[in-house]
């Protein structure tokens, strides 16, 4: 089915509201989340919501909870998220991280113990609408291994998201937000409601045999995601295990924490101002005539043009705001349970938010 945006909207927020959160609470959820899918990020979208509300009914998210600042030294600034939503804490933290930075051109932040922070391009996009450059290097801790280390045949790590970004330069802020494995967790998920298979070489199943397979995810024994790019992308994931884990204070994915099945992320985010290195007309102009350069490639047979990061999120979200947001079935499906749940009906709730709802 197709929904409009400010159905969902609604729902979420109804839902979350239901669940014990303040209304401005929900609200940014709601908005978090159906960017994401108004983006083309449906991993990171509505579906996450029944986790959501199942984790806040029994405490391994705590609503209504706000970023703490834990301590601060010159350019670095360490925030504890509370095990609030990811959606309401990663928010302030970087707003936090933001604010210091014209003091010395630059603030490194290390945001711990946040529920679930979503799509970690949303935090990236709040620097670059301020102006600045920024990265961000994020783990996840509370659950299981999902992602089999390069040569391994069983999961060591999670999806571990990197993602940097640069402000406007013309065409919208340059933002590349990726999972170091294959694909994200929430796609697998997509895909098993879909009834479709994942990409080559995206997963292994419990024995370790390479499978297209997405139930595998969650079936017992479980199956394992694979990095992207070999030893690529297993390197980076690493890399942000360390840092974003090891180095914030809020615990990597080795098996000494307690590990109660919720979705922790720590993120260790560097934000600059390129004034601060030079001239920034002189930087703007410098990538700018880059990304033309760039896409001026002539396209592969197939492919309409070459694109920049973030320009894919651009287009999607131009088309589903025309025509609806996408969700299907067994994803709806599961938002209908889980509001019965919480004693909200998700059917009626849409219809009467905006008449765009309807059958595919």
């Amino acid at each position: 089915m197709l929904i409009s945006p400010e159905a969902l909207r609604r729902v979420v927020t109804s839902m979350c509201m239901a669940a014990g959160s303040q209304a401005p609470e929900a609200a940014q959820v709601a908005a978090n989340l159906v960017e994401a899918n108004l983006c083309g990020h449906d991993s990171h979208g509505v579906g996450m919501l029944p986790r959501y509300i199942h984790s806040a009914l029994d405490g391994r998210l705590q609503v209504n909870r706000h970023a703490r600042i834990v301590s601060e030294s010159g350019a670095v600034l360490v925030v504890d998220g509370c095990r609030g939503y990811g959606q309401v804490v990663a928010r302030e933290a970087t707003e936090l991280a933001i604010a210091r930075v014209p003091r010395q051109g630059v603030c490194v932040m290390a945001l711990r113990n946040a529920h679930h922070i979503g799509r970690v391009g949303a935090w990236a996009a709040l620097c670059s609408a301020a102006g600045y450059v920024s990265m961000h290097y994020v783990n996840v801790v509370g659950h299981a291994p999902i992602v089999a280390p390069f040569g391994g045949t069983d999961a060591r790590l999670a999806t571990n998201p990197f993602c940097a970004a640069l402000p406007d330069l013309g065409d919208g802020p340059v933002i590349l937000d990726m999972a170091t494995s294959k694909i994200a967790l929430g796609k697998a998920r997509v895909a098993m409601h879909k009834g479709e298979p994942v990409p080559p070489e995206a997963l292994i199943d419990a024995q370790g045999r390479p499978t297209r397979d997405p139930n595998v995810m969650y079936q017992s024994p479980q199956g394992a995601l694979l990095p992207f790019g070999l030893h690529k992308g297993y390197g980076l994931a690493v890399i942000c295990e360390l840092l974003a884990g090891a180095l914030s204070g809020g615990g990597t994915a080795q098996p000494a924490h307690v590990r109660d099945n919720s979705a922790v992320n720590n993120m260790l985010s560097i934000v600059l101002d390129p004034a601060a290195f030079g001239d920034p007309a002189a930087f703007h102009a410098e990538a700018r005539a880059l990304m033309a350069y760039v896409t001026a490639s002539p396209p592969a047979e197939g492919v309409a043009r070459v694109l920049l990061p973030g320009d894919p999120e651009r287009i999607c979200r131009a088309q589903r705001l025309r025509e609806g947001i996408p969700v299907d079935d067994n994803t709806w499906a599961g938002l209908v349970q889980v509001g019965a749940e919480v004693g909200v009906d998700v059917d009626a709730l849409a219809r009467g938010a905006a008449q765009g709802t309807r059958a595919r």
